[in-house]
């Protein structure tokens, strides 16, 4: 599923328009971001955790060449599911 069969099924679902699922989906996607840029996590009860990962700086090796490089410091976003949403695929 793509982002525009997401906003068809939240417009179908809400029973609103397209534009109005539009909106309300890029307000959701917003708060996601804006809560992670604040280094904060963000809990859905039911659905699951956004949270950001801190990973430190490290050595790794260039696969072409073997030789050793330095990977950057960096911040990734991690989900974790929760439990009801766990149970609906099982």
């Amino acid at each position: 599923m793509n982002k525009a069969e997401l906003i068809d099924l939240i417009a179908e679902s809400a029973d609103i328009s397209k534009s109005a699922a539009t909106q309300a989906l890029d307000a959701v996607i917003k708060g996601v971001t804006t809560t992670l840029q604040k280094d904060e996590a963000l809990t859905i009860v039911g659905f699951g955790t956004f949270s950001v990962s801190h990973r430190p700086e490290r050595t790794g090796r260039n696969p072409q060449t073997g030789e050793a490089i330095t990977i950057k410091a960096s911040n990734a976003p991690k989900f974790k599911a929760g439990k009801a949403l766990k149970d609906a695929l099982n």
